[in-house]
């Protein structure tokens, strides 16, 4: 019985996730309200509540499907398969895949309450992935580990922004070259082949 509840709470909770998605793209973050949600979900306020504290909870529990998907691509980097040997911040493409799949709910976010919540939630869930890739004694004294993780979760998120916003015909995979050749190689050879051509 304890199984038929799991999967009742899991089509629940995925039927309030897709319909946020849904009135995000419509209506924006801001204007959506909880009875909007339970509406387009079709559930009761209490069952909302059953699962949620409220829409922003709702919210940051969606990166839980994110943090699944980025936990596969980072084991299949350190196994070496799907053509990557042992590759650095592997989770990375499948950061700007799973983004490319929802980029207009991103686009739809930017700049309201919703995306400070997503950008925060983001963020963690980054730190999370890149402390996993750092040695536990990378902090040298020089420059603290922790300074390394929000350098390169940073340098990730200006990247995505960046894509998303402004050249969203780029690949996913294009942009994650991006990323890893600012991230893993600095913007020092971008700078200095530069002031020598000018």
């Amino acid at each position: 019985m304890a199984e038929v509840i799991d999967r009742r709470a899991l089509r629940t909770r995925k039927a309030l996730h897709s319909a946020l998605m849904s009135l995000i793209l419509r209506k924006g973050y801001e204007a959506t309200t909880i009875q909007d949600i339970i509406d387009e979900a079709d559930v009761g306020r209490s069952t909302f509540y059953g699962h949620y504290t409220g829409k922003e909870d709702l919210l940051r529990n969606g990166f839980q499907i994110l943090r699944r998907e980025l936990t596969d691509a980072q084991r299949a980097a350190r196994a070496g398969t799907d053509g990557a040997q042992d590759e650095p911040l592997g989770f990375s493409r499948a950061m700007f895949e799973h983004a490319a799949g929802y980029a207009d709910v991103y686009l739809a976010m930017v700049g309201g309450r919703g995306g400070v919540v997503a950008i925060s939630e983001l963020r963690k869930v980054l730190s999370e992935f890149v402390r996993k890739e750092l040695p536990a004694a990378r902090d040298d004294g020089a420059v603290s580990r922790e300074l390394v993780v929000q350098f390169v979760v940073g340098t990730l998120l200006t990247v995505l922004t960046w894509w998303l916003e402004r050249r969203p015909g780029l690949t996913p995979s294009q942009a994650d070259a991006m990323f890893r050749r600012l991230a893993l190689n600095g913007a020092g050879a971008s700078i200095r082949t530069r002031s020598r051509v000018g």
